[in-house]
């Protein structure tokens, strides 16, 4: 067996979107692939609606934790082999340099915790970020990555992050 592809999600503040798609690649990619997340500015704690869906979903949480992304740029750090910026501030800004270079996308989904609202629309909002990841990464993982060459891979990227539907 291969070893797995190293998957790097990253966003501003590592605390929901970045970890909850960790959490699901870690889930539906195990064995093919092995997800880590990261922020540019780490809130330093993972949002607490984001571990009450994961929780709920069975996922298991202990991985959870707010991380700079330099941890991953610094030597003795995995080599990415993915990295996905999946909020609007991380992709504008500038990345550090990743060893191997990896191929990018941005895959950006709206910020669950910038909510306003009752807990019952804060805790949809998460769960509708989870779904929009779930299915990006669904779709991600199916690739034949043995067979497809790099721009058509890296143009399947690009179209995961623009083609779904919006929900409504």
């Amino acid at each position: 067996m291969n070893d797995p592809y190293n998957v790097l999600f990253l966003c501003t503040g590592n605390s929901a979107r970045s970890i909850l798609a960790e959490a699901i690649l870690n889930r539906v990619g195990v064995g093919k692939f092995r997800a880590y997340s990261a922020g540019s500015q780490p809130k330093g704690e993972v949002h607490p609606y984001a571990l009450q869906l994961l929780k709920t979903l069975n996922h298991d949480t202990s991985f959870a934790r707010s991380k700079d992304w330099q941890e991953f740029a610094a030597a003795g750090a995995p080599e990415m082999n993915f990295v996905f910026t999946v909020c609007d501030n991380a992709a504008n800004e500038a990345c550090p340099v990743w060893p191997g270079q990896p191929m990018t996308a941005h895959w950006g989904v709206p910020d669950p915790a910038a909510v306003d609202g009752t807990d019952a629309e804060k805790h949809l909002a998460f769960a509708e970020a989870y779904r929009m990841l779930n299915n990006r990464i669904s779709i991600f993982v199916s690739l034949p990555m043995n067979t497809i060459d790099k721009l058509a891979l890296q143009k399947r990227l690009d179209e995961i992050g623009r083609d779904l539907p919006k929900a409504g």
